[in-house]
């Protein structure tokens, strides 16, 4: 019922967005003008060394069809995506849907399989910046041979890395996992890939050392705890996730508290050092979850991204429909509030590039100056 309940939340949305669409017909009024500043920020490698997107020339077909890959009910990349495809089909005419998916790695295997330009049909996503890297470059193991053709359209918004347990579950370190029922996110998705990436850090390899291996999303992961059939789940995700919400009314009403296991910052500096430009350290409050204190970790900022292949015109088009409008996207999804054109280009400069009609349109609203 409650993964229901999440899907009618997310049609509701799209649904008012529609109608908003409907009555604001008017144009919308430009962003403010923006002082134009020389983009050097760099996470990932700093020095690009891929081919750039090749562009496909208009025309093409008569008809395109945006489909933005998400993750699962109960994630914000679910609720995101399905905004945003919204804002896509009231706002510039094209028509966009969103799908429900185990998020990062099998999203940006649907843009390299899936995307068919000679039938108009473009994948797009929300992705993980660990996951896009590994993926574009080759490393990871469904990408090897063929990496994922991607390019980024704007920085979205930072992923928190959670670590779910409750107080009186005996786990208050990352140590403390060993011997314990865990989950670490969806088979596919960008939580399993930064869980495994930090326990492979602090030496735990979860076949060996948990009592039980979970691989579940985010809904599946918190009412398994609700439940008790485990003990703590890895969960990367904007503040707040509605289903970690859930989960913290659900236990308090069973008399229980919901505990986030903190990253030391030994750990954060170590992961920082292996994978530069990828994470970085940051702080869950208290006050989000109603945790007994403050929770250290580690950040992510997350990307949307297409097909680098996308004729120029069409990715313009969603980029400045997506920033004039981006009001609907804050109201409807709260840890979209960090999707604005002063964060867009975070990753400009890096391993991945952005699209050209990405840049053509922060070019045109004064936050990017290109010699």
């Amino acid at each position: 019922m409650r993964t229901l309940a999440y899907a009618i939340v997310a049609l509701i949305i799209v649904a008012l967005i529609a109608a908003a669409a409907f009555i604001l017909r008017a144009p919308t009024e430009a962003p403010a003008t923006q002082t134009p500043t020389q983009v050097t920020q760099t996470p990932g490698v700093q020095t690009p060394t891929a081919t750039p997107p090749t562009q496909t020339p208009t025309p093409g077909p008569a008809k395109w069809s945006i489909i933005i890959a998400t993750g699962g009910v109960g994630g914000v990349y679910f609720y995101y995506g399905g905004v945003v495809a919204g804002i896509i089909a009231n706002f510039t005419g094209i028509e966009a849907t969103s799908i429900q998916t185990a998020a990062s790695i099998d999203n940006l295997v649907l843009i390299r399989d899936k995307t068919d330009l000679s039938k108009g049909v473009i994948y797009c996503a929300t992705v993980l910046p660990d996951s896009a890297y590994l993926a574009y470059t080759g490393q990871h193991e469904r990408f090897k041979g063929n990496p994922a053709p991607i390019a980024i359209l704007w920085a979205m918004y930072p992923n928190y890395l959670h670590i779910v347990t409750t107080t009186d579950s005996g786990i208050k370190s990352l140590l403390d996992l060993k011997g314990k029922r865990v989950s670490t996110g969806a088979p596919g998705s960008g939580t399993e890939v930064e869980a495994l990436l930090v326990l492979k850090l602090v030496g735990i390899d979860p076949a060996r050392d948990f009592a039980k291996w979970e691989r579940l999303g985010a809904a599946e992961s918190a009412t398994a705890l609700r439940d008790g059939a485990i003990d703590a789940y890895f969960w990367s995700g904007g503040l707040p996730t509605g289903s970690i919400v859930e989960l913290a009314k659900a236990l308090a009403a069973r008399g229980k508290q919901l505990y986030l296991v903190p990253i030391d910052q030994a750990t954060a500096t170590a992961f920082a050092a292996l994978y530069p430009g990828l994470a970085s350290p940051g702080v869950i409050p208290k006050g989000v979850y109603g945790t007994p204190e403050d929770t250290p970790t580690l950040t992510f900022w997350n990307m949307f991204v297409c097909h680098k292949d996308a004729p120029v015109d069409v990715v313009y088009r969603i980029t400045k429909a997506v920033f004039e409008n981006i009001g609907l996207l804050h109201r409807a999804v709260p840890a979209a509030r960090d999707t604005k054109l002063e964060n867009a280009l975070l990753f400009y400069g890096g391993v991945i590039p952005y699209h050209e009609g990405a840049l053509r349109y922060y070019e045109e609203v004064g936050i990017l100056k290109r010699r």
